[in-house]
């Protein structure tokens, strides 16, 4: 069985088109959607974090109240820029949510995307190290927010508190028990992913990746998959570890969803520049008739490769037609592909 989420951008803007016109529509349709795709049967409401933008950017306060409103559904990230963290702040925020959720939280991070703006964690008042890039910052919060989460004390009390401290050194509060083997890193290349799996953290891989070999997309995030699992048995971790891919899957069962979505029957994957220096290869979406569907996805080397699965979905068209995406999937498409 493979668990089936969604992946939302949160994007709202104030079109007349758009059912998101504000960035409180977002959010609150955000939680209306995850309630409804507990109700239908998904494992995961799982949300893009972007700053300076008309989208998600703070996330913790989404994830508590769709915690509080849901029992069975898993809520995450995909992903946080951790050069924008303070891992102990960050820290304290996801054991809230993760305790109001009943221990069902998911925190993709990574080191981002290209920005709306010239490296807006300036503004955040923070800094790379002496002779290091903002990825080596990134990477060094993330170490940073493990340590913490395991829970060790590390802070010394003071000598006459306000309140009574328990024995020996203090760690952050809340602690979450078990969140840090439910940390997941967004790897953009191979080299990435070992690095994940060394850190003892589970694989997120969206729908682009360095393109390190020209072959197909799918193909291409097979062997990153591949190569994150068998950094994780190097590594000797005891647990089994987690893999999600997104993908963008449009079943064509009525006419608005041929409307929208008719003229990707034919997309296919391609090539292009995300910054200056990386070459990027981006994944096809998948539109098609349910039973064309269930052929073109078991053809996915790493949809059938990783264990969840996060569908992308275009939020500004409202929580009623994504609810019918989500259905459609969930009882048209996945039970083809024994996923259901």
């Amino acid at each position: 069985m493979k668990k089936i989420g969604f992946l939302s951008f949160g994007h709202w803007t104030p079109s007349p088109h758009s059912r998101t016109r504000s960035a409180a529509d977002s959010l609150l349709q955000a939680i209306d959607l995850a309630v409804a795709a507990e109700e239908l049967g998904a494992d995961g409401a799982y949300f893009r974090v972007h700053h300076f933008a008309r989208q998600h950017s703070s996330p913790f306060p989404l994830l508590a109240a769709i915690g509080a409103r849901t029992e069975r559904i898993e809520i995450g990230t995909g992903v946080i820029d951790m050069r924008y963290e303070n891992p102990l702040y960050m820290a304290e925020d996801a054991g809230a949510a993760d305790l109001i959720s009943g221990g069902r939280l998911q925190l993709g991070i990574s080191r981002g995307a290209p920005e709306q703006v010239v490296d807006g964690w300036r503004y955040f008042g923070y800094r790379p190290p002496e002779g290091g890039t903002d990825a080596d910052m990134a990477r060094s919060r993330t170490g940073m927010l493990l340590d913490v989460l395991g829970g060790e004390g590390f802070a010394e009390p003071a000598p006459n508190p306000m309140f009574s401290n328990p024995p020996g050194l203090l760690r952050v509060e809340p602690y979450s028990e078990g969140l840090r083997d439910r940390i997941w890193w967004g790897a953009g290349s191979d080299k990435t992913a070992a690095w994940a799996a060394e850190l003892g953290m589970n694989l997120q891989s969206s729908t682009l990746k360095d393109d390190e070999s020209g072959e197909p997309f799918h193909v291409q995030q097979r062997k990153q998959i591949d190569a994150y699992r068998e950094a994780w048995r190097t590594a000797g971790h005891e647990r089994r570890p987690r893999v999600s891919v997104s993908r963008s899957v449009f079943p064509l069962v009525d006419d608005r969803d041929r409307a929208y979505f008719g003229r990707e029957r034919g997309s296919a994957d391609h090539v292009g520049h995300i910054d200056a220096e990386t070459r990027s290869i981006f994944g096809r979406s998948y539109a098609a008739e349910p039973d064309v569907l269930v052929e073109q996805l078991a053809g996915d080397e790493a949809v059938a490769a990783a264990d969840t699965l996060l569908l992308t979905v275009p939020n500004q068209l409202g929580v009623e037609y994504n609810a019918h995406v989500l259905e459609a999937v969930l009882t048209h498409v996945a039970p083809g592909l024994g996923w259901r």
